[in-house]
């Protein structure tokens, strides 16, 4: 009769164990993804950290990293560049731009939105680039990476 409860207890002990094996890989899993969201994106020399949306876009354009581009500038607001490659969309009408949005205009004009203002176009969100400054009026030099 002891060796049945003392057998019952190993097994709840390696059940238990198990389970909390079970629920770290998850949790490193996740911090994992979370890792996978973010690049870095160097403007000018300058390192900003881009926070990525999850969307079918931001995936194929991962597969095409690390990209050196040269970005011309438009209206006073955005940097834009046509890519070579065409990406899958799923376009929305954002109403405002924010400083530090990235999108995709149509399916391969990547844009870095350095002001804010109102729009009626429609751009597939790539993601956002915290404390981005003003960029200036001359075309700049930009490397995104993982």
């Amino acid at each position: 009769m002891k060796k049945k409860i003392l057998l019952l207890l190993m097994m709840g002990i390696i059940i238990i164990t198990g389970c909390n094996n079970k629920e770290n890989s998850i949790i490193k899993e996740d911090n994992f993804k979370e890792e996978v969201n973010n690049l870095k994106i160097t403007i000018n020399n300058k390192e900003y950290e881009l926070l990525l949306e999850d969307n079918e876009t931001v995936q194929s354009l991962i597969k095409q990293l690390p990209l050196d581009l040269t970005m011309n500038e438009l209206n006073g607001n955005e940097k834009y560049v046509y890519l070579e490659e065409s990406f899958p969309i799923n376009p929305d009408t954002p109403n405002k731009i924010e400083i530090g949005d990235v999108m995709l205009y149509g399916n391969n004009c990547l844009v870095i939105f350095y002001k804010s203002f109102n729009t009626t176009y429609q751009y597939t969100k790539i993601g956002h680039i915290n404390n981005l400054e003003d960029l200036g009026n001359k075309d700049i030099k930009v490397r995104i990476e993982n």
